[in-house]
Order: C-alpha cells, then sequence, then structure tokens
C-alpha cells in the first residue's frame, strides 16, 4: 500500500488500519467486520491535542485565537483535504449502496480514524510527528479551508479577467436525499469538481477545489 510507505507506516496493526478504513455500510453488510467509528473518536482526542500542542509550543496567540486558529485546520473541509493528498479515499471499504457516494464527511472521519489506528499501533510522538508532516504546512502557509470560495475564486478569477461558470454535471438519489455533482470552469477549461448534498454546497465544493490549486 503505497500510503503505508509514504508515511513510514510498516508495522502498523493491520487488523486496526482495515477497521480505520471501513465505512458503517461495509460493516453492516459482512458479519464480524468493525467499523470506524470508535478510531474515529480516539483520533479526533488525538489530533485537537496535537494541534493545540503546536500553537502552544509554537505561537504566542491568546486562547481564543488559538481555539479559532485550531478549529480553521481540523474542521471537515480541511480533514477530508488533507486525506484526499493522501490518497485515502480510494481504500475506504463501504457497502453496496454507498459506492460512489464517498462524500467529504466520510472522508474526514476516516483520516481522524486513521489516526487513531497509528496512535494505537506507534505512541503520541510518532503521531505528532506524522500530523505535523501533514497539518503544520498548511498552518505555516496560513492556508484557508473554510469560507466563501465562489466569492473568493471569482476575485481570482476577476483579477485576470476570466470567464467563470458553474455546470451541474450529475444528481443523484431520491427526491429527499438528492446528491449534486457540479464543475467549475475558468474560460471553458474545468478547474474543480464538488459534490454536496445541494446545488449550493456542490458549487462552493468544485470552487474550494478550484481555489486550492491557485493556493499552492
Amino acid at each position: 500500500m503505497e500510503f503505508i510507505d509514504k508515511y513510514n507506516l510498516k508495522g502498523i496493526n493491520e487488523e486496526l488500519l482495515k477497521e480505520a478504513l471501513t465505512h458503517s455500510s461495509y460493516s453492516n453488510e459482512h458479519k464480524n467486520c468493525h467499523n470506524y467509528e470508535r478510531l474515529e473518536f480516539l483520533g479526533d482526542a488525538v489530533l485537537e491535542l496535537i494541534t493545540s500542542e503546536y500553537f502552544y509550543e509554537n505561537t504566542d496567540y491568546k486562547e481564543g485565537v488559538m481555539t479559532k486558529k485550531r478549529a480553521s485546520f481540523v474542521c471537515e473541509q480541511a480533514l477530508a483535504y488533507y486525506a484526499k493528498e493522501m490518497g485515502l479515499p480510494k481504500l475506504i471499504r463501504v457497502g453496496h449502496g454507498q459506492i460512489g457516494n464517498v462524500n467529504d464527511t466520510i472522508i474526514a472521519d476516516v483520516f481522524e480514524s486513521v489516526l487513531g489506528a497509528i496512535y494505537l499501533s506507534f505512541g503520541y510522538d510518532f503521531a505528532k510527528t506524522y500530523i505535523n508532516k501533514i497539518v503544520v504546512p498548511y498552518i505555516e502557509k496560513d492556508f484557508v479551508f473554510f469560507g466563501d470560495y465562489k466569492t473568493m475564486l471569482q476575485e481570482c478569477v476577476q483579477t485576470d479577467k476570466k470567464s467563470l461558470e458553474y455546470v451541474l454535471v450529475n444528481e443523484t438519489g431520491e427526491a429527499h436525499d438528492k446528491t449534486f455533482e457540479v464543475i467549475v470552469k475558468i474560460d471553458d477549461i474545468i478547474y474543480g469538481r464538488g459534490i454536496g448534498k445541494s446545488k449550493k454546497e456542490a458549487e462552493q465544493n468544485a470552487a474550494f477545489d478550484a481555489y486550492k490549486k491557485s493556493a499552492k
């Protein structure tokens, strides 16, 4: 598994890692199979401690500022982004009804559950090194993970005098539980793609996908 080699995770408890990558829709279809929810609970706590320690040791921010800063780097959008950069989504095991509908909530949850598995396998110091490698570079760049990305992208496009268009390309699910997929085009070239439970959410996620590429 490329993920294991890239992050020096040889020796990780394989059963825990498998559990960390298993959605409840999969465990419901297979006997004697645990899903990631308990590990997610643990990973969430470990992540909060590591990021809190980072801000305490490396900044002189007051408590309120540290709280706000930490939240921006451990929000769902941020965690999903980290997980995608690491290639985690393609490793998630889901049930038949969930195939093709692995949203950012699931992806963010898996980032935390994998951290939980790493913590139990190697301990706190290793988990801290792992998170410092993945999250801290974005903290140091003060990367923006949450905001009105449609407006932010529009401002970038206006600066370059380019055209911007959002196109709904897919709509799935029952009337009460639809999922929308939107692409964003800049000068007729696809720059971003987003999925959401509403058209507005899908457009924001598409704008975020395009915006993050321009911020690298």
